[in-house]
């Protein structure tokens, strides 16, 4: 990913025997009452030793990806402390380590995080347990592949998952298997250059959408660039857009 983790935050580095890559522990402000994590200490971090990563399509350099905090995602964690949650089956794709996740969660939404990375699972549950925070709805979650455990969602959120030109067309059609007919899409885009075919893509499954631009991190300390994209489906246009049935039905 082009935009490195926020050096900013505050973190103090404890090796941990049990693990066979390095662990920090980072306070992270600006997503409402502060929020402690437990993530990589940086991106030369490995460990696939029954290649469970590999079958899940994650290179050796994209590997700890997942356990890094993103300014993309402190982005979209920051946008979900106002964002109307109530009556909404909320989904995080790609959440790595789930910030956003924690601050919906945090608010009483009901939000499920998912990640294909074998290791995030355990990254959340202990991230949990950091902020005192009862259990959150987990599930794996491959664009490029069939999720059968996981249902429809109101609100799909997601932060800097565009980043390869193959991305537009799996998470498009992810999105079309997985969400309910008047669904809203929430991506935060540090600016990568395949918004515009993710955008097309949208737009033919019948979505409006507005952006937001973003020029600094929660707090305005630290200058951030990218988008806050917000895509809305109803179900009316969706008729429109399909056109007569049979008969004129």
């Amino acid at each position: 990913m082009s935009h490195a983790p926020d050096s900013g935050l505050a973190h103090v580095i404890e090796p941990i025997a049990s693990h066979p890559y390095q662990l920090k522990f980072e306070t992270v402000s600006g997503s409402g009452e502060d929020l402690q994590m437990r993530s990589l200490l940086d991106r030369q971090q490995f460990h696939d030793p029954l290649g469970e990563a590999e079958r899940e399509g994650i290179s050796s350099s994209a590997w700890p990806i997942f356990g890094l905090l993103w300014p993309s995602g402190r982005v979209l964690a920051h946008a979900m402390l106002t964002y109307e949650l109530e009556g909404k089956r909320i989904l995080e794709l790609g959440c790595g380590l789930a910030l956003a996740s924690l601050v919906v969660h945090r608010r009483g939404g009901n939000i499920t995080a998912s990640d294909c990375h074998p290791l995030a699972a355990d990254f959340l549950r202990e991230n949990l347990k950091l902020n005192h925070l009862p259990v959150m709805k987990y599930q794996t979650g491959n664009w490029s592949r069939a999720n059968p455990l996981l249902a429809r969602f109101d609100l799909i959120i997601g932060s800097d998952v565009l980043y390869d030109r193959d991305q537009p067309e799996a998470l498009s059609q992810f999105i079309g298997l997985h969400t309910q007919p008047d669904a809203e899409v929430l991506i935060v885009d540090p600016d990568r250059g395949n918004r515009a075919s993710f955008n097309r893509k949208m737009d033919a499954m019948g979505y409006a959408r507005s952006e937001t631009l973003i020029s600094t991190l929660p707090g305005g300390a630290t200058k951030y660039k990218g988008r806050l994209l917000r895509y809305r489906k109803s179900a009316g246009a969706c008729m429109a857009k399909a056109g007569p049935g049979p008969l004129g039905v």
